[in-house]
């Protein structure tokens, strides 16, 4: 696929995240917008980290779905969670939707003063195919 994750020595390796991801040869790339906690309505499904990002995962996997791709083909998320609310929930959420056998993507994530109204968390991902 020409997809490399790689962690250089003298860097901090986990098993939950790559430093860097490399793409190689020519391919799909999926850039995938920040996704919140809304459902098909465009409702805000709850009140807790835990619930946006379970709603958040959900739409990014729908997205991923409709080009034929899977969570597994994210190279690189992007997280932001509102000031004064642990990101515990969300961690859990991801391990929820995340093969542990699947190489890990690169990831960042911010704590930022605000999102868009009702809004705890926002997850934008790059996929490569």
């Amino acid at each position: 696929m020409g997809v490399r994750r790689i962690n250089p020595e003298g860097l901090h390796r986990s098993p939950a995240f790559s430093q860097a991801v490399v793409v190689e040869q020519p391919a799909k790339t999926i850039y995938i917008g920040g996704q919140n906690g809304v459902d098909a309505d465009g409702k805000v499904v709850g009140p807790t980290v835990g619930e946006q990002s379970r709603q958040a995962f959900r739409n990014l996997k729908a997205i991923l779905e409709s080009e034929g791709a899977s969570l597994a083909d994210i190279v690189h998320w992007r997280i932001a969670v509102v000031d004064g609310h642990t990101f515990d929930e969300g961690v859990a959420a991801f391990q929820e939707v995340w093969n542990r056998s699947d190489p890990p993507p690169a990831i960042t994530v911010h704590v930022v003063a605000g999102l868009g109204p009702g809004f705890l968390v926002e997850i934008d991902a790059v996929a490569v195919i």
